[in-house]
């Protein structure tokens, strides 16, 4: 194995102007969901976290009430920027979106019965939700999990979208097996050592 090939990805330490203006640009890309777009400018555009730390974040962000990029962006801005940086990242998150949904709202008051604007909200659902596992599906290419956290997701699908079972259910149940099988290989690759 080369050098370059096992020395971890540089990061990029951002400022709090350039949390600001990478979250305007999250807030204002992130249609049908902010998840892909967020990832994207976070660890391929502008390299402020690993693929490893970002899905650590966002994997903390999910199981927290709230929107999970949301909750990540707090942490993100902390991280960098202390309190300063949490009020930066939030700025820049929602002051694109909200002025786009005022106006989207007016439009939608007006226009929302019409037959169009319905078949428009069902194919924008629809992108969303192909977004959303095309991330989730590039992130585990990625980070390569082991096969028995690869199995906690497998079951959590499973859970959530075959048993229907209620989502708090599967995130207390999901995390609880995940922490069991990290630490489970953590003792087996120490012990192997």
């Amino acid at each position: 194995m080369s050098p370059a090939e096992s020395s971890p990805p540089q990061t990029h330490t951002p400022t709090l102007t350039e949390l600001f203006w990478g979250y305007v640009k999250i807030g204002l890309l992130g249609f049908g969901g902010v998840g892909p777009i967020a990832r994207h400018v976070i660890v391929v555009e502008r390299k402020w976290l690993t693929e490893r730390e970002y899905a650590e974040i966002l994997g903390l962000g999910q199981v927290l009430p709230g929107p999970n990029v949301g909750n990540s962006s707090i942490m993100i801005g902390r991280r960098f920027g202390g309190m300063a940086g949490v009020l930066s990242v939030t700025a820049g998150f929602y002051s694109g979106p909200l002025c786009i949904l005022l106006c989207l709202a007016l439009f939608y008051d007006r226009f929302g019965q019409e037959p169009g604007v319905e078949r428009f909200m069902h194919g924008i659902a629809a992108a969303a939700a192909g977004m959303v596992l095309g991330t989730a599906m590039k992130m585990a290419g990625k980070l390569k999990p082991p096969p028995e956290i690869l199995v906690v997701g497998l079951l959590t699908v499973f859970a959530a979208f075959v048993l229907r079972m209620p989502l708090y259910f599967v995130v207390l149940l999901a995390g609880a097996l995940g922490i069991g099988a990290a630490t489970w290989r953590a003792t087996r690759m120490t012990g192997a050592r």
